[in-house]
């Protein structure tokens, strides 16, 4: 753990700190992350795309003046994608060279451990977080990868280290801030979540939204923020395909802003409805509600 850089005795020092950042914390995340980073415990974060799980990862690494090293899951991804890999190219090429200077009488056994040494390590986004820690790790996405992926994960977070064969161990002199997202296309396993703090993320209610778009848009006007989000709140009690979260608002805040629009009316509403919402099922089901605009 960062040895309390800003003060961070207790989550009312955490909130502070992320709002300095532009991110504005309930009490929930605050605690929560507040306690992944005093007991050391990796903090999984689950909820609907755009709740701000991401950006929660960012937030902490600005709080603490850290840098955020991120590993983005998907299908298919492997130890040699997420810990490291050997620079190849550089160490035929280094070989070579050893071979080209010994006139022939290269030893072989002293060529080999010249190969393998930090030259020619490719740390990936896990290396790295064990590396530099202190840092912030962000797995996001956790839920796109495989078991197989997931199993891995759980052994370098148990320890905060690996064994390269080749190379040795790399342990870190402290655990990085580890922050995992997931938007529950799959369930993450029992043993992974065991090993984690846990915390749900809802969409913001209406009075957050509202200073969360007057935070990050300086520039609106309170009736205007008030409106996009009341809006886009009645958005996500209709059955749709993506719910907008709070990134579409504030997409969709801006480019009111682009067209010179201080207030929300029926009209512009659904002729900017692609920049909050991304399906075309989605805009159909919105209209065929009747876009109400107070």
């Amino acid at each position: 753990m960062v040895d309390d850089p800003l003060g961070m005795k207790s989550p009312a020092d955490v909130a502070a700190a992320l709002d300095a950042t532009g991110y504005l914390p309930d009490d929930g995340i605050a605690t929560a992350a507040f306690l992944s980073m005093r007991m050391r415990r990796p903090l999984l974060c689950e909820g609907e795309p755009g709740t701000g799980k991401t950006a929660l990862a960012q937030a902490l690494a600005s709080a603490l003046g850290v840098e955020l090293i991120r590993l983005q899951c998907h299908e298919g991804i492997d130890a040699a994608q997420a810990l490291y890999d050997w620079d190849f190219p550089r160490q035929l090429l280094h070989l070579r060279t050893l071979e080209a200077a010994s006139g022939g009488a290269l030893d072989a056994g002293a060529a080999e451990s010249s190969l393998y040494t930090s030259r020619f390590l490719l740390a990936r986004p896990l290396l790295r977080a064990l590396q530099e820690a202190p840092c912030v790790l962000l797995v996001d996405e956790i839920d796109r990868a495989d078991d197989e992926f997931e199993a891995f994960l759980l052994e370098v977070l148990s320890e905060y280290a690996v064994s390269i064969p080749e190379y040795g161990e790399v342990r870190a002199t402290e655990p990085p801030i580890v922050v995992l997202t997931s938007n529950r296309t799959r369930e993450v396993h029992d043993a992974l979540k065991r090993r984690c703090l846990y915390h749900w993320l809802e969409h913001p209610g209406l009075d957050r939204e509202v200073a969360i778009l007057r935070r990050r848009l300086p520039g609106i006007s309170a009736g205007l923020a008030g409106q996009v989000a009341a809006t886009v709140q009645r958005m996500r009690q209709l059955e749709l395909l993506k719910p907008p979260g709070v990134a579409e608002a504030l997409d969709w805040a801006q480019a009111l802003q682009a067209l010179g629009r201080e207030e929300l009316d029926t009209e512009v509403a659904a002729s900017t409805l692609g920049a909050v919402l991304k399906y075309r099922e989605d805009a159909e089901r919105v209209r065929a509600a009747g876009l109400q605009i107070d």
